[in-house]
């Protein structure tokens, strides 16, 4: 199940209302929605390949992954990722009563598709045999302040090797707060993937999340629904659902939440600084993924151009280039970019947004 909604705010101007960041091609030639289909067709079965999706997008979803309309869930409204995962879960339940999920953001940077799919059938197992719900824990490279954690517990039994407990998720520490993660050894990551089975993830609902819970229950019925039928059924879901990320609405509050620590290159591509931390940006090298760099006298940045860019005395900015607008900020401050987005909304500037 992919998760293909969000505005990326932190990731303007390059992400845009009209070109999320799903379509965007940041590294290797394809777009971040191609990458996460070609790692979910890794592991899941022909034609168990689902994406959850905002109408504003939908049709140009259908066009870049081709799947069966059936099998793009359209969203009426935004409400966050708790509503996305629990409306696809209970679809898909409709259907298939023993579906077992791995929600995978379009998002996110995975250069090792097989390493992954390893991961996820772990994963699987553990979801379909104990009943719990596992997240993916990314073993922290550096002390990101960006990054939810998980504080990891008990192993989860032999049965399970290498799974162990969650005993707590921690939103984005400061900068000593995440040193201290980064020196101890018992954070990770938290990826924002997740596997459970449909049942598990529903059960956690009802005893974490009331609410969300309630703005279900025309899904509960059997049977399955398509056309104008399916989208009554979810605008009379999305009428009164809460707005929260699954995080908070289930995984902090549930004690079922298991992680498959796995070590391999990870990114979610949040910020231009987490984009220049991928791709290896550093003191006295300078990344270029579009454009021309005419000239760089220090190094360590990032540009993404349409143009000649040429930059003097300057090191550890991102210079990006939109066409219309052109950002230009230290890779540290990038992720409050999304202040920049803020403020032309104040201003109703929809223009370049």
């Amino acid at each position: 199940m992919i998760l293909a909604g969000g505005a990326g705010e932190r990731f303007w101007p390059a992400s845009r209302a009209r070109r999320p960041k799903p379509f965007l091609r940041v590294a290797d030639g394809r777009t971040l929605l191609a990458a996460a289909l070609s790692r979910a067709r890794r592991f899941a079965a022909p034609g168990a390949v689902w994406v959850v999706c905002g109408a504003d997008h939908a049709d140009a979803i259908r066009r870049a992954t081709r799947l069966p309309a059936r099998r793009i869930l359209v969203e009426p409204a935004r409400r966050n990722t708790a509503m996305a995962v629990a409306m696809a879960a209970a679809w898909i339940r409709r259907s298939e009563p023993d579906a077992v999920l791995a929600v995978l953001p379009a998002d996110h940077r995975i250069p090792d598709e097989r390493a992954f799919a390893a991961a996820i059938r772990r994963a699987a197992r553990a979801a379909a045999g104990a009943g719990a719900l596992v997240t993916l824990g990314i073993r922290p490279t550096r002390p990101d302040t960006g990054y939810g954690y998980l504080h990891v517990g008990t192993a989860a039994g032999p049965a399970w090797p290498g799974l162990r407990r969650v005993r707590r998720f921690v939103e984005k520490p400061d900068a000593a707060r995440a040193a201290r993660f980064l020196r101890g050894g018992e954070h990770l990551w938290n990826a924002g993937i997740f596997v459970f089975s449909a049942s598990a993830l529903l059960r956690e609902v009802e005893a974490c999340a009331p609410g969300l819970h309630r703005a279900l229950a025309p899904l509960r019925g059997p049977g399955r629904a398509a056309g104008a039928a399916a989208a009554g059924l979810l605008a009379r879901c999305y009428r009164n659902a809460p707005a929260l990320p699954i995080d908070v609405a289930v995984m902090e509050r549930s004690r079922a939440v298991w992680t498959l620590p796995v070590a391999f290159r990870w990114s979610d591509v949040g910020t231009w600084a987490s984009l220049a931390d991928e791709l290896g940006v550093a003191p006295g090298r300078t990344r270029i993924l579009d454009g021309e760099l005419l000239f760089d006298e220090c190094g360590g940045n990032l540009v993404w151009g349409r143009r000649g860019v040429a930059l003097l005395g300057v090191e550890g900015v991102a210079v990006v280039d939109a066409g219309d607008v052109l950002l230009v900020t230290k890779l540290e401050r990038s992720p409050d970019v999304r202040r920049i987005v803020a403020a032309l909304k104040a201003r109703g500037r929809r223009d370049v947004l």
